[in-house]
């Protein structure tokens, strides 16, 4: 019987929103390029209130919003100013120095609603650590999708259960979303070295292991696994090729030589940053 690896996340807060946090972790720093994972919660908004992440940095990743109900405003220093909503990919790549806001839209603001979605960060390639920024919106109607006796998989990035995603994604990728009704079966294949299983609700089985409901469970390079679902269950499938080598996490920084993100920190306290426009709060930089 194959030992899995099963890491069961730490509970965070972010400006009000509860979130879980498997990666990184003790257990595991990345699967494959995924080197930081966030499941913002279910969680309901009363009218007037909302998420209000003010201006803040990022380097040498790319995060990929993904929202099951909701929406969120996304800003960059790059002139973005987009909408997102459920079912869409919201997709930025830092380069050598971004910044962005997410918040909650006036509109959505102002009658209440409720937010649940995942956030995750992607580390760049060593080759796209440096250099400008970009982002891209990808639309939900854009993503594929399979959908055959009872098990539907949406891929949001990447490549994997035969579908390709518009997500423009720096190395091999792998991020599916995954609906399963009662008594289905869904076989993992082993085309990404690197995968990983993180169940959002419902009853599961991988290889006849029972799955608790918010982990994240690590499979074996190399072997192709069977997910079972004992009732309705939701998940995501992730992974990819393994990183160029190790990363080093900073705050809101990811590189792979400890001097860029040392820069990065001194930049950001000077105010030697992109600033996105119409914005003047920001999240100062947190002592060591």
């Amino acid at each position: 019987m194959t030992t899995l690896t099963v890491i069961r996340p730490r509970a965070e807060d972010i400006e009000g929103q509860p979130i879980l946090r498997p990666l990184p972790s003790r257990e595991c720093r990345s699967v494959g390029p995924f080197v930081f994972f966030d499941h913002m919660l279910l969680t309901r908004y009363a009218p007037g209130t909302g998420m209000n992440i003010r201006q803040h940095p990022h380097i040498g990743l790319s995060t990929l919003t993904y929202l099951f109900e909701g929406a969120l405003q996304h800003k960059d220093s790059l002139g973005s100013d987009q909408v997102v909503q459920a079912g869409d990919v919201s997709w930025m790549t830092a380069g050598s120095a971004i910044a962005h806001v997410e918040r909650t839209p006036e509109a959505v603001q102002a009658s209440g609603f409720s937010l649940h979605g995942l956030q995750v960060w992607l580390a760049s390639p060593k080759d796209h650590e440096h250099g400008p920024g970009h982002y891209s919106h990808h639309p939900a109607a854009t993503l594929p999708i399979s959908d055959n006796l009872g098990v539907h998989i949406r891929l949001i990035a990447g490549t994997g259960f035969c579908l390709k995603s518009p997500v423009p994604v720096l190395s091999p990728t792998l991020y599916a979303e995954v609906q399963m009704q009662t008594a289905t079966t869904l076989l993992i294949p082993d085309e990404h070295e690197e995968r990983a299983v993180y169940v959002l609700d419902g009853a599961a089985q991988l290889d006849g292991e029972p799955l608790e409901v918010h982990s994240l469970v690590v499979l074996p390079a190399g072997q192709e696994m069977t997910l079972f679902a004992d009732g309705d269950c939701h998940l995501v499938v992730f992974g990819g090729a393994p990183l160029d080598g190790p990363r080093r996490i900073n705050w809101n920084f990811v590189a792979s030589d400890p001097a860029m993100i040392d820069q990065a920190r001194q930049r950001w306290a000077a105010g030697d940053w992109p600033t996105v426009p119409g914005e003047s709060e920001r999240i100062e930089l947190p002592v060591r």
